[in-house]
């Protein structure tokens, strides 16, 4: 996907990578620009980095918070709890020694999950929610991580880590999908097909490059069993969505996506009927990498449009106790139904 060709000013100041202990662990984090506080939780397996470009494009407005989640990055990666809800209070704890009681959180992949949870957790901390290719919806999710999930399996990751291997790969992924454009293949295997797979395959690349560590690898392997079994994901978002009534929600996800596919984002958006539904057409599982500066301009128009949340615990406990009406859902009866299918599973929602 070509990126937008839209000027902006260069930052004068990039985010540095800084430290705060907590709980006995280092938490490693990125932190730049002044002005209202957005949070940016980054997906399994990576780390703060993945976000540089957002927040170079976004410091000069807003006082950018990036954290490397525990067991991933230059964060401490001890053998500790890595659920969905530990995370969550670990962006509290964060948040609370920088002194911030406020921010927009904006969450991709599993920190989509993570972003949610933290929201239903700790909302008098949160003004806004974007959601970016989100973890959490449905079970669906790629094959490769279910089966990575399952005892035993963990160890394909060490192979990818042999010098060659994932070189090797793309070559072989930019040949097939150059054999399927010559004989139309990649159209008959569908909206994901092969050239989808080969898009993803660099940033594949470099979070398996950052396994190298044993303690990394134990950690992702963790935190991936905290989500996924070889049945698919094992927590979901539907059925406390109801809660986010009065929260601001951008949903952002691209067409071709090959991680969490591009169905989930009308599920999410059927399920938060007063959310902002962005799609990136042609982008895969990273939206804000193939398209940064229309990411921002999505992000920035979605703050500058919205009015933040402020926490109130009296609409809190009454929203509670009334649950989930199938009747607030949005969207075709065939995107309703599988939503109302999704809340059914037998689930956990943390």
């Amino acid at each position: 996907m070509t990126k937008s060709m839209a000027l902006r000013s260069v930052p004068t100041n990039s985010a540095r990578v800084q430290y705060r202990t907590i709980h006995g662990y280092r938490r490693a984090f990125r932190m730049a620009g002044s002005g209202p506080a957005l949070l940016l939780i980054h997906g399994i397996g990576d780390n703060s980095s993945s976000w540089s470009e957002v927040i170079d494009l976004l410091s000069p407005h807003f006082t950018v918070i990036a954290p490397d989640l525990l067991g991933h990055g230059l964060s401490d990666k001890p053998r500790a709890d890595y659920s969905v809800a530990a995370y969550a209070n670990g962006m509290r704890d964060l948040l609370s020694v920088l002194g911030i009681r406020r921010v927009t959180v904006i969450g991709h992949s599993l920190g989509g999950g993570v972003a949610m949870q933290f929201c239903y957790q700790f909302p008098e901390y949160v003004e806004r929610l974007a959601l970016v290719a989100a973890g959490g919806v449905t079970k669906d999710v790629n094959p490769v991580l279910r089966l990575l999930a399952m005892p035993g399996f963990s160890q394909v990751l060490a192979g990818l880590r042999v010098p060659g291997v994932l070189p090797a790969g793309e070559r072989a992924a930019r040949y097939t999908t150059a054999l399927a454009r010559a004989t139309r293949a990649d159209r008959l295997a569908g909206p994901i097909g092969l050239r989808a797979v080969m898009h993803e395959m660099p940033e594949i690349g470099r979070i398996v490059s950052g396994l190298a560590d044993p303690t990394a690898h134990s950690a992702f392997i963790r935190t991936l069993r905290a989500v996924v079994d070889w049945r698919g994901q094992v927590v979901t978002m539907l059925d406390r969505s109801y809660l986010t009534a009065r929260l601001p929600v951008q949903v952002i996800w691209g067409t071709r996506d090959t991680v969490i596919p591009y169905d989930h984002a009308l599920l999410a958006h059927s399920a938060i009927p007063h959310s902002l539904l962005e799609t990136f057409d042609d982008a895969g599982h990273f939206p804000h990498h193939d398209d940064p500066t229309r990411f921002v301009t999505v992000i920035e128009s979605f703050i500058a449009s919205t009015v933040p949340l402020v926490h109130d615990p009296h609409e809190w406990s009454r929203m509670l106790g009334q649950g989930a009406i199938a009747a607030d859902l949005s969207g075709d009866h065939d995107v309703q139904a599988a939503v109302l299918d999704a809340m059914a599973d037998e689930r956990s929602a943390t």
